[in-house]
């Protein structure tokens, strides 16, 4: 043969509809086929250009990363929503009230996440992602129409399923349809389309301040856009490999702009049959038992924790109570300021991700992180603001007229804070899924990303609780020796994974955690 993909026809029940084909293949009969030099009589998709199978790769990727954004939607729309709600809800809210309805979605999408992954290989990554969907449409206006609070929490604990599943799979089905060279840069879409959902979602409410029930129920919107995009949307071209349906993974590929689409199929099966011998009983136990799948799924949790644990999404939750605290009368506006920041800085994240690497943009931002959670904790200490046991920010009690010069340290120190986060922790875990082989990584998956909504979890039960009882700036240092700790675990155990094909990664973790081995692959030094 002469190397290129040789397969059947596309048919309707292999998921490539006409919504994705090429503007030059819409009919296949005046296009000429690619025929088997040895004339066995197989044809083949036509040859796709880079240029079209390139604009394929971005139309399946920002199709998939929707789910991003609605993702940093609900998470923006919460803090907007908490100082608008009053008694809305049959009472003006408490401490526990707040915590429950922020931290319901969290709770949902842990336990969410691994029955993801589970699915995700046994139906596929595509019908996940659709499901996902339908929640989020669901779940946004379920929380629109909400009389009381636990109709409130039963509405987010419905779009925290979603997240859940949507956060577990989509990095995935990205990381398996992207070329190695531009892997962590598509797998940041899903992140970049996280913070933009930040910012409509305190632009939503900042324009209908006080109409909270629209804010929320407008979530719904782009889950419908998404709904229509996911129609045509091919299955991972890895996951058919795994199931057997090599022809259809082979006219995936094709469209995805491979040369030689054969042999990438022949490698993924020779990955498979490898890891067929060596597994050992259940998915789980080749997860734990096996090194290089044991060190993976370590890796990938613990860049998920710590993601959570540094304390950033107190601040999305809770950063329009904060600035209603210490002085700041329009806090939904001022909150703005922090997700534009976030935005912002993961589009650069996004440009250099797979020119600088995953590994090093990590200990370059973890550093500046710590600086400025140190400076908020510094700025809290000479601020007087003491939440009272019942927090309505629009009506919180604040011994400050207006913003102290510490108010303006504050909020300068956060979005420092936050410039380093979206630069770093805020994308690389998410890549989480090019760790894993292909039999364990829907699985692996799906576990660190319950590690990371488990750490979410928590950040949103406990961080009102903890600034009443250890104060707001005790608070903040406790984030800053989480950053500490991460920081010397990245540099111990996490090597650089750009510019490997999928297939490679795995074995950097056969030996150990191949951080060194990687400085040697990559002629890179850290």
């Amino acid at each position: 043969m002469d190397g290129r993909c040789l397969s059947r026809q596309v048919t309707s029940s292999e998921h490539l509809t006409e919504d994705f084909e090429l503007d030059n293949m819409h009919d296949e009969s005046e296009q000429p086929l690619i025929v088997d030099e040895n004339d066995d009589g197989v044809t083949s998709r036509p040859e796709v250009s880079k240029q079209d199978a390139n604009k394929l790769i971005w139309l399946l990727t920002l199709s998939a990363g929707l789910s991003g954004l609605l993702f940093g939607y609900d998470t923006g729309v919460i803090s907007s929503t908490l100082v608008s709600i009053h008694e809305d809800l049959g009472r003006t809210l408490t401490t526990l009230d707040l915590s429950m309805i922020t931290s319901s979605t969290s709770l949902l999408a842990l336990i969410a996440s691994p029955l993801a992954g589970h699915f995700a290989d046994s139906l596929g990554r595509r019908p996940v992602i659709s499901v996902a969907c339908g929640l989020f449409i669901f779940g946004a206006l379920f929380q629109s129409a909400a009389t009381n609070v636990w109709t409130m929490v039963l509405g987010r604990a419905v779009v925290g399923a979603a997240v859940g599943g949507a956060s577990a799979v989509v990095p995935l089905y990205i990381a398996e349809i992207s070329p190695a060279d531009r892997r962590g840069q598509l797998v940041s879409v899903q992140s970049l389309f996280i913070t933009g959902g930040q910012v409509v979602a305190y632009v939503v409410g900042w324009a209908v301040m006080g109409r909270w029930r629209w804010s929320v129920g407008a979530g719904a919107v782009p889950a419908i856009l998404q709904a229509g995009l996911l129609v045509g949307m091919p299955e991972s071209p890895r996951w058919l490999v795994l199931k057997g349906r090599d022809d259809e993974a082979a006219i995936v590929f094709s469209q995805l702009g491979h040369d030689d689409c054969n042999q990438i199929v022949s490698q993924v099966k020779h990955e498979v049959k490898e890891e067929q011998l060596s597994a050992s009983g259940s998915m789980l136990n080749e997860l734990i038992t096996i090194p290089a799948n044991r060190r993976a799924l370590i890796i990938a949790a613990g860049l998920q924790a710590l993601q959570q644990l540094s304390g950033f999404n107190s601040l999305m939750y809770f950063s329009a109570t904060i600035f209603a605290l210490v002085g700041f009368t329009s806090p939904i506006g001022t909150s703005l300021s922090i997700s534009v920041s976030n935005f912002v800085f993961t589009l650069l994240a996004f440009a250099i991700i797979d020119r600088v690497g995953r590994r090093r943009i990590l200990l370059y931002s973890i550093p500046f992180m710590v600086l400025g959670l140190a400076s908020c904790s510094l700025a809290f200490m000479h601020i007087d603001a003491s939440p009272s046991d019942t927090v309505a920010p629009s009506t919180a009690v604040s011994a400050l007229k207006s913003p102290s010069p510490w108010s303006l340290v504050l909020l300068c120190s956060l979005i420092f804070y936050v410039a380093s986060y979206a630069c770093g922790l805020g994308c690389v875990p998410w890549q989480q899924s090019e760790l894993f082989s292909l039999s364990v990584r829907s699985m692996g998956s799906g576990l660190a990303t319950a590690t990371n909504w488990t750490s979410n979890f928590i950040v949103g039960a406990t961080f009102l609780p903890m600034m009443h009882t250890l104060g707001p700036s005790a608070t903040f240092l406790v984030y800053v020796v989480v950053c500490l700790i991460g920081y010397a675990w990245v540099w111990r155990c996490y090597p650089e994974t750009k510019n490997l094909e999928l297939e490679q990664v795995k074995k950097l973790l056969e030996n150990g955690w191949g951080v060194k081995a990687n400085e040697l692959l990559n002629d890179l030094e850290v």
